[in-house]
């Protein structure tokens, strides 16, 4: 049987069979795709961090992953929200499945040590160690922070609160948690606000600066914080894709345009930063990147799927959690 087609149902067709939904054909020439200003300037973004990261070295540390072993029958964790480690070398994780306790301390094997946190938690986003050992931890729905000891003893609470009260998600709270000098506590509080706040050792609250926006101070999801040895502040400014630079006053000192950044950690003359092209769908594959913390400059990259967190061992080694694969990963 001979089958005769128009050049219409060809291109009818052939759209078809690549996945794309056909729209009615002109009779005139087709105009070209045009972005939109926002999805334009996304574009160049990805290329201009592409472009970095190709000038430095890739790959620069070697990726294995660390099974956590189950203490029992039934046990499982959910998904590894944050990551942390202390200076004996054991790994807290922040998961937010109902088989485990939301914070599970494991050793360089995997082995779980010692778990704590039932019912505490709302939305479980972020674990830090702070220099004296304890533990902290941010919520993401009730914008609560804890402070435990290693053991799990619990210390002290900050309701951070002032969510907004039209909410369109359960996510509303705060995000991370840096420790300055004196005990000083900057915490991130990216979910219904765009802001940092400053607290006193002891939890009362001493000031907050930024506002929601895309210029400096301004933030599009503050999500990660971390502070260097020069008592600089960096910000990991999500969705405006970039790191902000702050004094301990909250000064503006600068920003770093990269990618969709997740998480930050200084580092001797570092700062490690997981991130994501901007233009591509939340959560996808990206980089951990070292960056010089005086210059801004990319030292190097090494790829990754476990984005969401990240914290840097003694050894100068990297721990990450694949979120959607309840996995660790142990970049050496």
């Amino acid at each position: 049987m001979k089958l005769n087609m128009t050049k219409s149902a060809v291109w009818l067709i052939s759209l078809t069979l690549a996945g794309q939904t056909p729209v009615a054909q002109s009779p005139v020439a087709q105009s070209p795709v045009v972005q939109s200003p926002d999805s334009a300037a996304k574009a160049q973004a990805t290329a201009r961090l592409r472009a970095l990261l190709d000038a430095a070295p890739q790959a620069i540390l070697h990726r294995t992953e660390l099974s956590v072993h189950a203490p029992s029958e039934g046990w499982e964790l959910g998904m590894i929200s944050w990551v942390d480690v202390d200076r004996k070398g054991n790994i807290y994780l922040l998961q937010r499945g109902e088989k485990a306790d939301p914070v599970v301390v494991i050793d360089r094997e995997g082995h779980v040590l010692r778990s704590w946190g039932k019912g505490l938690y709302k939305i479980p986003h972020s674990i830090r160690i702070d220099p004296a050992g304890n533990v902290w931890t941010t919520d993401a729905e009730s914008s609560t922070i804890l402070k435990f000891t290693p053991e799990g003893q619990k210390l002290l609470q900050i309701d951070v609160g002032e969510q907004p009260p039209v909410r369109r998600s359960h996510f509303v709270g705060t995000t991370d948690i840096a420790f300055g000098p004196h005990g000083r506590l900057f915490i991130a509080d990216g979910y219904g606000n765009a802001r940092v706040l400053e607290y006193t050792p002891d939890g009362k609250r001493v000031r907050q600066w930024g506002t929601a926006g895309s210029g400096p101070g301004q933030f599009r999801l503050p999500h990660g914080i971390t502070i260097d040895r020069d008592n600089i502040i960096y910000v990991a400014d999500r969705e405006n894709g970039r790191v902000q630079k702050f004094g301990l006053d909250g000064k503006f000192l600068g920003e770093w345009p990269l990618g969709r950044t997740y998480s930050v950690r200084a580092s001797g003359g570092a700062i490690w930063a997981s991130m994501q092209p901007i233009d591509t769908p939340v959560p996808s594959p990206g980089w951990i990147v070292k960056v010089d913390r005086k210059t801004g400059k990319v030292l190097g990259s090494v790829e990754s799927n476990g984005l969401h967190s990240l914290t840097v061992t003694n050894r100068d080694e990297i721990l990450t959690g694949v979120t959607s694969q309840n996995k660790l990963l142990w970049f050496r």
